[in-house]
């Protein structure tokens, strides 16, 4: 036994060494001589918490186990997830002690086991059975969760008269809610009063009742959380009857996102969700040397090609690229920028805030002196952290970065507001003034529905403030959030997973990132159905506009920065060419008796409608597509168009669609080897290791 004196002078001393108190010395004393008496007299006097070390750990679960060997529901008390909870209250609240009326089973632990002739095994009595199940009952009930409740810190006094309040406490019963999750560490809180039979929730209102006893705690497997990632579910596009319905209408897309989500995804050997695979984003991530325009008085230019498909003999593909004009930096406007920053707890993880501040950090050393930068922050409220500053006092600026920490719900609308109204406060005439929110999406205090926050960007963009949107983090990102507001705020959206897609966005795509060369761009194709038998527009699915939308310049589209450029794709069934998918109609329009049709010899008529950024009005640039934009063979296409069409064909086959079902990652590795290219900055590289995962993963072969 451990002398009492000895106990009461290590547990009055007042600063215990760092990292193993005194307390928790003579705790450990107490554990080696198993004195009850000594150990409950060293938990309850305690001032404030008792930290144990490794070795008393150690001690109880030895002590434990040998206990409780004889009751496997107690003995599963030691593993995780409920080690933490059983300790807690089993050493403060004397668990091997009990008294009154109250009964203990023994174990071969207790006592020496007596050496007796064996006897042949007997039916049960009536009274064997009603103590086995009276032991039946003590069991269930040692595995439901226990807790106690907890109170504040007694008095001197308090504690001196308490022996009969504990007295009365050790037959009460109460239920309160459960403490906070164990760390690891057992923590014995001396504050809350003794029971000797604990207070039990409910298994049904407990997730953490699975005793494992064979499992140590270190080796304890955490169950995986649910994906909760918002992504839109859409269809793929249909194949259209030219004859019934020969106009094509969508807004353009130069979001990345949907890429680097896939990628994420994939290299966590992971077949990426159908709906995360936008493929005109994906199509849209690379760079390509499109033809441009040769001055700023023309925005942009448009290339239409026809050429053979590669995965279906019997059509054509119709691709159309488009090339923003490329301002020069000496060129470009001055920008004024507010940083929209989600320090929302939710934002705690090492691939949001962290990653987020790093990324920010490379975007501030892209600047202008004369640039201007604002940061908002928001989590329970929306705050300014720094007020419009020049680029040039970049220490400034990156202090204030570096200083942002992650706490608190998610107040995006509080946070969208007050980033707009401060765009508006230091708002430059002619020049670039934009938002650039930061955010994993989970809204969750003021507006947090889709279509209210869509209804507040569309307000907010009347003032002529372009919005960015990057995205950060897995498994709670909220895509479908980010693209609403990007595409009702005049913006694009990015997903940032790793510092290289960070450098990627905010330094090397800096100028298309943050200067708009064009604002609601459309386009709308016309097919002929006396060339044209059926299309289908590959991807756009959530870019689909109504065919009056077109020329409604209410409608809002897509955006255009400078240098950016973007592409489009249509499958076309040539007329005659066996491969319709659609039995024409019985009683339509055979032939045409009037002398002929004007441009009998188009496949199609492309529109397209722009804005300029601080314009209202649109304006208009049509193509006619001829068969002198047609090249005979599939490897006559430039490289470029190639293998923007190896992108568009691995789209499509991890989101299983029919047309690609019966081409595999060996055809979409070969076009895309062949037509890699230049590749300064690995990309296609990158791509190419994409799709020899998928193919291994075997995603949709």
């Amino acid at each position: 036994m451990v002398d009492d004196n000895e106990l009461n002078r290590l547990r009055d001393i007042a600063a215990p060494a760092p990292g193993e108190s005194a307390k928790a010395r003579a705790f450990e004393a107490a554990l080696r001589a198993y004195d009850e008496e000594n150990i409950s007299a060293v938990t309850q006097g305690s001032a404030g918490g008792l930290r144990l070390t490794e070795r008393a750990q150690k001690l109880w679960s030895e002590i434990m186990q040998k206990k409780l060997i004889a009751t496997p529901a107690l003995a599963g008390l030691i593993a995780l997830p409920i080690a933490g909870y059983a300790t807690f209250h089993l050493l403060r609240e004397q668990p091997p002690k009990f008294g009154g009326d109250e009964k203990i089973t023994e174990t071969l632990a207790d006592k020496p086991a007596a050496l007796k002739p064996a006897e042949p095994k007997q039916a049960p009595t009536g009274l064997e059975k009603d103590k086995k199940a009276d032991a039946d009952v003590e069991s269930r009930d040692a595995t439901d969760v226990l807790v106690a409740p907890a109170s504040p810190p007694k008095s001197e006094s308090a504690q001196a008269g308490g022996t009969a309040q504990q007295t009365a406490n050790e037959r009460a019963v109460v239920a309160e809610p459960a403490p906070p999750a164990p760390t690891g560490e057992f923590t014995l809180n001396s504050t809350a009063p003794s029971t000797s039979r604990l207070a039990r929730v409910p298994a049904a209102e407990s997730k953490l009742m699975a005793p494992q006893p064979t499992m140590a705690p270190a080796d304890q497997i955490a169950p995986q959380e649910e994906n909760r990632n918002r992504v839109q579910d859409f269809k793929t596009n249909p194949v259209h009857a030219a004859l019934e319905d020969p106009v094509s209408t969508f807004s353009i897309d130069v979001d990345t996102a949907s890429y680097s989500f896939v990628r994420r995804s994939l290299k966590e050997g992971a077949v990426p969700q159908a709906d995360t695979v936008r493929v005109e984003e994906m199509i849209n991530y690379f760079p390509y040397d499109w033809k441009g325009p040769d001055s700023a008085s023309t925005p942009f230019n448009s290339t239409v090609s026809v050429m053979p498909t590669p995965w279906n003999a019997h059509t054509k593909l119709m691709h159309v690229a488009i090339k923003g004009f490329d301002i020069k930096p000496a060129e470009q406007p001055k920008a004024n920028l507010v940083f929209l920053i989600d320090v929302s707890g939710s934002m705690d993880e090492p691939d949001k805030l962290p990653l987020l501040k790093s990324a920010f950090r490379l975007l501030v050393s892209k600047l202008r002196a004369d640039d201007t930068i604002s940061i908002v922050t928001y989590a329970g409220e929306a705050g300014t952290v720094l007020m419009p500053t020049r680029a040039a006092e970049k220490d400034k600026i990156l202090n204030a970065i570096d200083n942002l920490t992650p706490g608190g719900s998610t107040a995006g609308e509080a946070g969208i507001k007050e980033a707009y109204k401060l765009a508006q406060q230091s708002f430059v005439k002619d020049g670039v003034n934009r938002v650039m929110l930061a955010t994993d999406g989970d809204f969750n205090v003021g507006q947090s529905d889709d279509d209210d926050l869509k209804r507040l960007i569309e307000q907010e963009r009347k003032s002529g403030v372009f919005l960015s949107v990057f995205g950060f983090g897995h498994d709670n990102l909220n895509d479908q959030m980010m693209q609403t507001i990007a595409q009702n705020g005049n913006g694009t959206a990015a997903y940032i997973d790793t510092l290289a897609e960070a450098e990627k966005v905010l330094v090397e795509d800096a100028s298309s990132t943050l200067f708009p060369i064009a604002k609601d761009v459309k386009i709308q194709v016309e097919f002929n159905p006396n060339k044209v038998s059926e299309y289908r527009l590959i991807g756009y699915e959530t870019r689909a506009l109504n065919r009056e939308d077109f020329n409604n310049d209410r409608v809002d589209a897509g955006d255009i920065g400078s240098g950016h450029s973007v592409t489009a794709i249509y499958e076309i069934t040539p007329k005659g060419s066996g491969g319709e998918q659609i039995d024409p109609l019985r009683y339509g329009q055979a032939t045409v008796n009037n002398g002929g049709v004007a441009n009998a010899d188009e496949y199609a008529f492309v529109k397209i409608r722009y804005k300029l950024p601080n314009e209202d009005v649109s304006k208009l640039i049509t193509t006619p597509v001829t068969s002198a934009n047609e090249v005979a063979s599939f490897d006559q296409a430039s490289t470029d168009q190639r293998f923007s069409v190896a992108v568009a064909a691995f789209g499509q086959k991890l989101r299983d669609e029919d047309a690609t079902a019966k081409f595999g990652y060996d055809k979409i590795m070969e076009i895309a080897t062949a037509a890699r290219g230049a590749d300064p900055f690995g990309y296609r590289s990158e791509f190419l290791s994409l799709v020899r995962l998928a193919s291994a993963l075997g995603g949709n072969r």
